[in-house]
């Protein structure tokens, strides 16, 4: 893919810049993030300062995706909370600037752990990182929406009976081959979704380690990133976004924690994370796990889908693309293997 697809005036967004974040002074250099499947994100650096931009990417885009206008609002509005989160500095929504929507954020120095392993620290660290993701997503889950002016931010209710037809209609519109097990999961998925419990909360839509930056001494979270799937939603969909990883093999650019010795390594099992957060959000169980894990696994496999089918249009942001588009039917597997208590 042309690299073209990714590139911009930089003197124009410079003299963009300037005019509408008093500490922004240019000229500027650009460099883009290798990571990012979604929207096209570029460290952006000035003088004696670091920025993020993060736009939407060109071409024809999926129905309700890349919406950067809403990552904007909803890290606006987390500011305040307990929830860490990029600053943010300004949202363009004139295409002319850099060829699409983009806001800019701060520039987090951290680190970023892409093996759930955790390989690059010890026994007991290792369990001081799962237990501050597992606070920091308790903590989300109880941010006031309303006091935050969030409460125009989705559609209330009925959340998995509205997510499992909007990922189908997604996953529909970006499929390129039919796979047998994601077609199973696609009808199980209608047939059992649970009946609406009423709960409520900000979710942020994946919520995985490695869009969670970390301090370089310290099993601290710096910021949570990648805010793009967020809305008003159902906590337990998160939750089970990120458990996961202990049903996911140790596959090319998805390493999980499926047939690992999570004990041996300082790492809390499945249910122990679970019983955490549960103790955090003060309720004693979670029924239809199954359901939200099942639900998971199709999400993800939209998710690729999508990025694969950009690919062969030419215009996705990853390098990854073909990767992803070759888990789609593992993922299907996985998801069906739930459902079957395999």
């Amino acid at each position: 893919m042309s690299l073209s697809v990714h590139t911009f005036d930089k003197s124009k967004l410079s003299e963009y810049l300037e005019d509408h974040i008093p500490e922004f002074q240019g000229p500027v250099q650009s460099t883009k993030f290798k990571t990012g499947q979604s929207n096209p994100t570029f460290l952006i650096e000035t003088a004696d300062r670091k920025f993020v931009l993060r736009k939407k990417p060109p071409g024809k885009l999926l129905p309700s995706a890349h919406a950067v206008d809403r990552e904007f609002k909803v890290l606006k509005a987390l500011e305040e909370t307990n929830v860490p989160v990029p600053k943010v500095f300004h949202l363009c929504e004139d295409a002319a600037i850099v060829g699409t929507m983009f806001y800019i954020m701060e520039y987090v120095e951290g680190r970023i752990f892409w093996d759930p392993t955790l390989p690059e620290v010890d026994n007991k660290t290792r369990g001081q990182i799962y237990e501050a993701t597992n606070e920091v997503l308790a903590y989300l889950h109880q941010v006031n929406i309303e006091k935050v002016g969030l409460s125009d931010f989705g559609k209330p209710g009925s959340y998995f009976e509205r997510q499992v037809s909007r990922w189908i209609r997604q996953y529909r519109s970006a499929e390129t081959e039919v796979y047998s097990d994601v077609e199973d999961l696609i009808v199980w998925l209608g047939k059992n979704t649970p009946n609406d419990d009423g709960l409520v909360s900000l979710v942020h839509g994946d919520y995985r380690l490695y869009n969670i930056m970390f301090d370089y001494e310290k099993p601290e979270v710096l910021a949570v990133l990648d805010w793009e799937l967020s809305t008003l939603g159902h906590p337990y969909a998160d939750l089970a976004y990120q458990c996961l990883q202990w049903h996911l093999p140790k596959m090319g650019i998805t390493p999980g924690l499926d047939e690992i010795d999570t004990k041996k390594l300082g790492i809390p099992s499945e249910g122990d994370y679970i019983k955490s957060y549960c103790q955090k959000m003060g309720i004693d169980s979670i029924p239809n796990w199954s359901f939200y894990l099942a639900f998971g696994f199709f999400r993800i496999a939209g998710i690729a889908q999508g990025v694969y089918k950009r690919f062969l249009q030419g215009n996705a942001s990853a390098e990854n693309a073909m990767e992803l588009g070759a888990a789609v039917p593992i993922l299907g597997k996985l998801g069906m293997a739930i459902i079957k208590g395999k």
